[in-house]
């Protein structure tokens, strides 16, 4: 091997996961880590770093920061098709997502904790995120939020408008589900609000894993760790496969410049590369055998898991005409972005744990409110279709395949928000509900057809890699190591083993950082027994 080449890890993305892992592993200062991000550092750009476009950026800004790609078309919607994509550049996802910060419930992480054993707890993951974030905003337990934490994470606004105090009134009235002031904290799930925690700094510009993690203190604006850290970033530098001797991972080929290069590691190769973390793998021979052999890949481990499971929560609207009077956000913070909000359960009353999540996206003539179901059944895969790094693969997200989540969101229409509506209307007159209107939300036929039109995608995919045993549909183990071979680990949010009830990227951070502890614990041990000469 070229020593001027190796390095004791390689990463692949500067997502959550990878970004955090580069930033922890690098900590001792002895520890070389190799960090590659397919895109450039636009930390600067202003519908970067300007939170008040980020709900704008996948319409405007396509081209600039996003995989260009498509999904497969949808039987259950249709045909239509929905971009496959997430950002291409520092910070991938969550340097283009709409900042909300939404951590997983207990109701979620315990059972992860049933699969995977202690170390993904409620308790221990809580701790992980006090550990990560700064919180500046109020909160019913201090104690289960962090304030030392290198991701900024701002309440916003201050002052929420009348209209947000509307919406968030109709929630309450029309649910029974009281207002609540933090729905991270692990006590109170359930409610409306009319505040979101936001990954922003406290002047409201955008926090990404970029700006939190690969920051000024930690490289410089080309890539090089200071204050003698060993971390070498190199952007615009597209991996396309991973080098193996035998079953052990042992380095990547990327594309830089232009020119096919490699570059080995001495411990561990990770992959944080998001939605296309599986077709990496496939390409280094990892996955359904059938497909690899016939795409003409040799194979280094069978295991038809990879890229099954996909999961997404679904995304569709409901319009309602609003006071002229009222503003969406206050004149003075822009940033603030949404107008109130709400986690609910499902509305047939099975359980109490979270299933809906509504967002208020306010504008001078329109209040909408995006409404996710976080529990799906349907699935969906991803495969490639030949050896070709560069041939966009075939992602099928089952969106609706399951007739239980057509069913389950009728259900929200005709419950939540039939009856959000009607007190919306008792609150304010001038809050009506445009669309879709009483006589659809009552019409089966009709309401159905106004689902599948009104389908929107959202980049919340998860699970394709699930962490679980092999038997189970996994792809790698509790420590994120992929299962046949040696010194291959995935660190993103694919490998969310049960669908999270919220916005994915702070699974994302979660995963991260509990593989780069446990990577350094590993460390830590290796170097004690051999000062006590156990080596």
């Amino acid at each position: 091997m070229d020593k001027k080449t190796t390095y004791d890890y390689i990463i692949v993305g500067t997502g959550p996961a990878g970004a955090v892992l580069a930033e922890t592993l690098t900590d001792d200062l002895q520890t070389s880590v190799l960090v590659l991000e397919s895109g450039g550092n636009h930390d600067k750009d202003k519908p970067i770093k300007d939170s008040s476009m980020a709900l704008e950026l996948e319409e405007s800004f396509f081209p600039n920061y996003f995989w260009q790609g498509e999904g497969t078309p949808q039987e259950g919607l249709d045909g239509r098709a929905f971009e496959w994509t997430t950002g291409r550049l520092s910070g991938g996802g969550s340097s283009i997502n709409g900042e909300q910060y939404v951590r997983p419930t207990a109701a979620v992480l315990e059972k992860w904790e049933r699969l995977l054993g202690p170390q993904w707890s409620p308790d221990k993951a809580t701790r992980r995120f006090k550990a990560l974030e700064n919180y500046n905003g109020e909160t019913t337990d201090p104690a289960a939020r962090g304030y030392h934490g290198r991701i900024n994470i701002r309440q916003a606004p201050d002052t929420p408008t009348p209209m947000a105090h509307k919406l968030t009134t109709a929630i309450e009235r029309a649910t029974g589900y009281p207002a609540i002031l933090d729905y991270n904290d692990p006590d109170t799930p359930l409610g409306p609000f009319t505040r979101w925690q936001l990954y922003q700094q406290p002047d409201g510009r955008r926090e990404s894993s970029s700006t939190a993690f690969l920051s000024s203190d930690i490289m410089t604006p080309t890539g090089r760790g200071v204050h003698n850290r060993k971390l070498t970033v190199k952007f615009r530098t597209t991996v396309l496969r991973i080098l193996f001797s035998g079953k052990r991972a042992i380095g990547v080929e990327y594309l830089k410049d232009g020119k096919c290069r490699r570059a080995y590691s001495s411990k561990k190769v990770i992959i944080s590369a998001g939605i296309n973390s599986p077709q990496l793998l496939m390409l280094s021979g990892i996955g359904p055998a059938k497909i690899l052999k016939k795409s003409g890949i040799p194979v280094i481990f069978n295991n038809p898991n990879v890229g099954q499971r996909l999961k997404n929560h679904t995304l569709n609207t409901a319009v309602f005409a609003t006071n002229s009077k009222d503003h969406p956000r206050p004149a003075l913070d822009p940033n603030a972005l949404y107008t109130g909000g709400a986690f609910l359960p499902d509305p047939s009353g099975i359980n109490d744990q979270r299933a809906v999540q509504l967002v208020g996206i306010g504008s001078e003539e329109h209040l909408t409110l995006a409404i996710l179901y976080l529990q799906p059944k349907s699935k969906g895969s991803i495969r490639i279709q030949s050896k070709d790094p560069l041939n966009i693969v075939l992602a099928d997200e089952g969106f609706l395949s399951d007739p239980d989540d057509m069913e389950a969101i009728k259900r929200i229409y005709r419950t939540y928000i039939k009856d959000i509506a009607q007190e919306l209307e008792r609150i304010d007159s001038s809050y009506q509900l445009v669309s879709p209107s009483f006589d659809i939300i009552e019409d089966e036929n009709l309401l159905e057809e106004f689902i599948k039109e009104n389908f929107d995608h959202n980049h919340h995919q998860q699970g394709f890699l699930r962490m679980a045993p092999l038997s189970k549909g996994g792809v790698v183990d509790r420590k994120g190591h992929v299962h046949g071979v040696k010194d291959l680990i995935v660190a993103d949010a694919s490998i969310v083993p049960f669908t999270v009830d919220g916005n994915t990227s702070s699974a994302a951070y979660l995963i991260g950082y509990t593989i780069a502890k446990q990577l350094c614990k590993h460390k830590s041990n290796k170097r004690t027994r051999f000062e006590v000469g156990e080596e």
